[in-house]
């Protein structure tokens, strides 16, 4: 098993700048997000807007995914190919996607409504954006691994969604995975203590349904068993004592979407 990676202030940095670039693009694609929309013009947005502000999409030939974002729609819940669907009412999109700036790897994921959705699935987004939170909360000098999965887990599972288990977070900055995992579940107390230096991409994956995920034919996309919706956060953080510094930002997606643009 390989080591986590420690960074040092000047890592952390870099990869807030990287992170500062990833929030950014999310922002500029949350602008194309509508009905209509075919989800192949959100990778080429995310592309050109990486590499114009000289970035480098840190996914596409990742292990040979062969897009610049991952966009999972719906009952899918990670990894899915962008193409020429089209973006319908109703529709949600997780759009996931990593930079590469000066060397410097980050990690973001945001999950959006198309048009009008169900209450119950508002309630899906709200809450797995709000166990994203949680996790972020426990993301500091001296908690563990399995504080920040327990938080996650506690709060979904009280609304009755499913927790994905198959699937979790991850160590990110020098390359975009690494150690250590961050479950999206697990007991207060459990797992790798939290030390300064460690910088993780903390990202719930929660279902409307049951926990189960099916793995597709085309290596990479992962859906719910059972059809319904699912939907993913995610950001990359710094532990730190007392408070978690949140390197990738909402805030320029927040922007838009309260424009109604």
């Amino acid at each position: 098993m390989s080591k986590v990676n420690f960074k040092t202030e000047e890592d952390i940095e870099a990869i807030g700048a990287s992170a500062t670039l990833l929030s950014k693009t999310l922002g500029e694609l949350a602008k194309l997000i509508r009905p209509g929309v075919k989800t192949i013009e959100i990778n080429k947005a995310a592309d050109t807007f990486i590499r114009d502000n000289g970035g480098i999409p840190a996914f596409l030939n990742y292990s040979g995914f062969p897009y610049s974002v991952c966009i999972s729609t719906n009952d899918r819940i990670v990894h899915g190919f962008p193409g020429n669907e089209e973006l319908k009412d109703g529709d949600i999109i997780s759009v996931d996607c990593g930079v590469i700036l000066n060397k410097f790897i980050s990690d973001s994921a945001f999950t959006f409504a198309v048009g009008e959705v169900s209450e119950e699935v508002r309630t899906l987004l709200r809450v797995t954006r709000e166990c994203l939170d949680k996790g972020v909360a426990n993301a500091v000098v001296g908690k563990r691994i399995g504080d920040i999965g327990y938080a996650v887990q506690e709060h979904a599972e009280r609304f009755g969604f499913g927790v994905v288990k198959d699937l979790v977070g991850h160590g990110v900055g020098y390359n975009l995975h690494e150690k250590p995992e961050v479950p999206n579940y697990g007991k207060r107390g459990s797992g790798m203590k939290l030390e300064e230096g460690m910088v993780i991409a903390i990202e719930p994956m929660i279902n409307l349904g049951r926990a189960g995920v099916k793995f597709w034919n085309d290596g990479w996309t992962v859906s719910t068993v059972d059809g319904k919706p699912s939907a993913h956060f995610e950001h990359t953080v710094a532990v730190r004592k007392g408070k978690a510094q949140v390197l990738s930002t909402f805030d320029y997606i927040d922007e838009v979407l309260n424009k109604g643009v």
